[in-house]
């Protein structure tokens, strides 16, 4: 890999620090050349110290180290983009990361729509609401409604109408997601089972 060091009066690049698992960004460093190095040499993520002027491995005081998974250059070769598995917070301040957020998995619009079922379950008196009136009917009546999705998921597997699947799909995981709360779980703790599997 091909990084100008050189690029910067100082001779140091940017190293953007990633989760490799959440994908979620914890905190931005700096590496000279010999940080860099002794980073692919330790496999333990060590940046330069603008303030302290010398290498620091993260976590040599703390304990809360970044073990290195992979590094990327960007396009002008002079950014670091690199994945880390931590162990502990990030943060000085004992954060997840530099920007106080917690490092959770995220699966996008599924984790949102994990949030208004959430918001359904806490607030079933909402007389409008199909995913509360689940709730409300209790878990016999979830778990039945995953089952007929199942069924018809099953059903149009089986026939050439492609919308009709895709659209009994969605149901299905609707649904399920749904009974994964009314379980007291959420799609991460299936995503866990599944990477200990792995």
């Amino acid at each position: 890999m091909k990084i100008d060091f050189n690029k910067n009066n100082d001779g140091l690049v940017p190293a953007i620090i990633q989760d490799a698992s959440t994908k979620n960004v914890l905190m931005l460093g700096y590496m000279n050349e010999e940080a860099y190095n002794k980073t692919i040499t330790t496999k333990k993520v060590t940046f330069y110290s603008r303030s302290k002027k010398r290498l620091w491995t993260k976590g040599e005081e703390s304990g809360n180290i970044l073990n290195l998974v992979d590094i990327k250059n960007d396009c002008d070769d002079d950014t670091l983009l690199i994945f880390v598995n931590p162990e502990g917070p990030t943060c000085h301040t004992g954060t997840d990361t530099c920007w106080n957020e917690d490092n959770n998995q995220s699966f996008g619009f599924l984790s949102e729509l994990e949030d208004v079922i959430e918001d359904r379950k806490e607030n079933q008196e909402d007389s409008k609401s199909y995913v509360a009136s689940l709730f409300r009917k209790g878990i016999n009546k979830v778990a039945q409604k995953v089952g007929e999705e199942a069924v018809e998921v099953v059903i149009e597997a089986k026939d050439d109408n492609e919308e009709l699947f895709l659209n009994e799909s969605a149901d299905l995981l609707f649904h399920y997601l749904i009974l994964l709360q009314a379980k007291g779980y959420k799609l991460n703790d299936i995503v866990n089972v599944l990477k200990s599997r792995a």
